[in-house]
């Protein structure tokens, strides 16, 4: 901006990586690297500094609904398998629950992405990349993994089991997570679940509310 003063009262830096972070197994020894989108952004605009840090996180998510019919179709097998008036043999029905007759029927889940723009606020000392992305995947509780062993696997299913949710549900969470955190000022998410049951995303979005709305930085001069 000084040595082009004469020509323009306007710039804008952008930088795009993947940042990448050492993750520990849920439940072996193991550990792997994980890869994180990273974009900022900062305008210079007649004077006027805006700055915008974005970030992407996958997880996982498994539909409730899916869940609940599930359930019930196992339900259904265990009263066809198990006829009322007799008693029940405890280990019959211990050994019936491990088999696929047992549980005919599982809920849907596929890999999301939870996508979000972050206005700092201006006393800022640092980019706090990891910390908000570990605030993000604690309020889903479930992003995906690295290095994966069998008991990481299970450990995996149960954190998805124990944490069922539609992509308003996500979104709803990052929200809550970004919202507790006083170094942003104004944030945008999108929670994009890429759907296996149908050929199209499930996709929530919300910001912080502030008047006015959200405005993203743009990829070329800022213009007011």
């Amino acid at each position: 901006m000084e040595s082009h003063a004469d020509l323009s009262d306007r710039a804008l830096v952008s930088l795009k990586f993947e940042h990448l972070v050492r993750r520990q197994a849920l439940a072996s020894d193991n550990s792997g690297w994980k890869s994180y989108p990273v974009t900022i952004t900062g305008v210079m605009d007649r004077g006027h500094f805006a700055l915008e840090l974005g970030l992407q996180v996958q997880y996982s998510s498994t539909c409730p609904c899916s869940a609940a019919l599930a359930r019930q179709l196992i339900q259904e097998q265990f009263e066809a398998d198990f006829a009322a008036g007799k008693a029940l043999d405890r280990e019959a029905v211990l050994a019936w629950l491990g088999t696929e007759q047992g549980i005919r029927a599982t809920p849907h889940s596929q890999r999301s992405v939870a996508e979000v723009k972050l206005r700092l606020v201006p006393s800022f000392l640092d980019f706090p990349i990891v910390e908000i992305i570990d605030r993000i995947e604690d309020a889903l509780k479930t992003p995906v993994q690295t290095a994966v062993k069998r008991v990481d696997e299970q450990a995996f299913a149960l954190l998805n089991g124990q944490n069922l949710m539609f992509c308003e549900d996500a979104a709803r969470r990052i929200q809550a997570a970004l919202n507790a955190d006083e170094r942003i000022g104004d944030f945008w998410l999108r929670a994009s679940h890429h759907e296996s049951l149908h050929p199209h995303d499930a996709v929530a979005v919300a910001t912080k509310g502030v008047p006015g709305g959200y405005t993203a930085l743009p990829d070329g001069l800022a213009s007011r």
